[in-house]
């Protein structure tokens, strides 16, 4: 069953952020675009390199108005202990949700119950709190910021531009195609 379209759930959990916790709720996100990341655990091997990509294009992310949420089971203690130990985390400015319960993870539909970790998964919030991209991967492959930015721009585009599609590869400026009865059959 696909999840987009899906509202996110309420939930209450807390943040390693600026160095310190804080709160993050569902009214937290409301009101602007985000991206739930979702990694296995933290004081891993594949998962740092990820976190770090997105903490080199955070800024980015911050101009168009998506914050970033990198949310795994840990706790934040955990993710505060991992911050001051790794250089890497380090660089991390955006908020690292921690959801121990597995709330959030099992909402997103991508606990591994098994292992109480979550799967590799990125989703793309609207400013409804609705999912409207989404990807999940085996975690043994990192995940490419760059191309999760590009998403978030094209979600942000066909939102504001609804009678208008993106075609692979679109980036702002390029091209887009008006769907019409003739291209109905294509998309």
């Amino acid at each position: 069953m696909s999840l987009i379209g899906k509202e996110v759930s309420d939930f209450k959990v807390q943040a390693y952020v600026n160095n310190s916790f804080e709160e993050v709720t569902k009214e937290s996100i409301m009101g602007k675009w985000s991206v739930f990341f979702f990694y296995p655990a933290d004081f891993t091997f594949v998962c740092p390199t990820e976190l770090e990509d997105l903490a080199n294009k955070y800024n980015e992310f911050k101009k168009i108005n998506c914050e970033i949420y990198s949310v795994s089971c840990d706790t934040h203690f955990v993710h505060k202990a991992w911050h001051d130990a790794s250089d890497t985390i380090k660089k991390i400015n955006y908020p690292m949700l921690a959801d121990p319960t597995g709330t959030i993870t099992r909402d997103f539909e991508v606990m591994i119950e098994e292992d109480g970790l979550a799967e590799r998964g990125s989703f793309i919030i609207n400013p409804e709190g609705k999912i409207v991209a989404y990807e999940v991967i085996a975690g043994n492959v990192g995940r490419n910021a760059d191309e999760l930015f590009r998403r978030v721009q094209a979600s942000q585009f066909v939102a504001e531009h609804g009678d208008e599609v993106c075609p692979a590869k679109w980036t702002p400026g390029a091209k887009t195609l008006k769907p019409s009865l003739d291209l109905v059959g294509l998309i």
